[in-house]
């Protein structure tokens, strides 16, 4: 069925098409239908716009909690809402999800008011755990979870099968480049799901963002390449900014991640944990160096 006529069909797999072709602050949200339930994966504010007319879910799937990825949940709250258990908390409440950002006080609370108005996020009651390798029976067709932390703890993404479409969420192989700018978000780790994926077989490789569907193991292999090269440009664009010391609050200033014209009320925390992790692996390497608050080129 599509849900609407130009949503996509990849075998069971239903994406749901949106104006913003799933741009933030949209995202990509699957159908995923099988002979005995159907599964929402990444309820985003299409799903939001579109209601019930979605058509029957018998449960929702979050690859990890950010709110672009639960901003639909709150048109079927009578489901359960699979999630990593390192995720489970911010999905049943707003607050949580908030405070991964690790923003200043100010900052979170107009961000927690966007949550409520733009969003439409009001945390979900119901919340299960899935894990690695745990296995969503639909009947006919399975969702097995792949977890790929360091986007977020708990990110996750799905191999869909018999269709061989995996989805990779927010490894969302776009040109903005991998997003680590959580509390809990983890470069290394990011990286080896990097690895990891390029492991995985599929026909069809969805992500939750504006990239969309690619087909084939060569053009998703190429585009993940082209997603990490991001990584290094950044640390290019660091060591560049020290070619005099500069403070920690100055590499944030100038911003790593985000152009100078965006204002989200989570931009300096992003810019701050990712200019941190990119230092602290520098410094592992022996290519920089601080005293005090103050960065300089070893």
């Amino acid at each position: 069925m599509p849900a609407r006529s130009d949503d996509v069909r990849y075998g069971g797999v239903t994406l749901l098409s949106s104006p913003e072709n799933g741009r933030y602050p949209c995202g990509n949200s699957l159908l995923v239908a099988g002979s005995e339930a159907t599964a929402l994966v990444d309820p985003s504010i299409e799903v939001g716009r579109r209601g019930r007319e979605v058509g029957p879910v018998d449960l929702a799937v979050v690859s990890h909690a950010h709110e672009d990825h639960v901003a639909g949940l709150h048109v079927f709250p009578e489901v359960p809402a699979h999630v990593h258990p390192a995720e489970a908390a911010a999905v049943r409440d707003p607050e949580v999800l908030v405070a991964g950002f690790g923003m200043d006080e100010a900052a979170a609370a107009v961000f927690g008011a966007e949550l409520r108005t733009g969003f439409g996020v009001t945390g979900h009651e119901d919340v299960r755990p899935m894990d690695d390798g745990d296995v969503l029976d639909l009947g006919g067709r399975t969702l097995t979870v792949v977890h790929l932390p360091g986007h977020t703890a708990g990110h996750c993404g799905l191999l869909v099968e018999p269709d061989g479409f995996l989805f990779v969420g927010d490894i969302d192989l776009t040109g903005f480049g991998p997003y680590y700018g959580d509390v809990g978000s983890d470069l290394d780790a990011l990286e080896a799901s990097f690895g990891r994926l390029r492991d995985v077989e599929a026909r069809w490789y969805g992500t939750a963002h504006h990239r969309g569907v690619l087909e084939g193991r060569a053009a998703f292999l190429a585009a993940l390449d082209a997603f990490a090269a991001v990584v290094t440009r950044r640390d290019e664009t660091l060591l560049g900014l020290l070619g005099r010391p500069r403070t920690l609050a100055e590499i944030v200033d100038h911003r790593l991640v985000y152009r100078p014209h965006v204002a989200l009320p989570f931009v300096a925390a992003v810019e701050r944990r990712t200019a941190e992790q990119h230092l602290a692996r520098l410094q592992r390497a022996g290519v920089v160096r601080t005293e005090g608050d103050t960065w300089f080129r070893a």
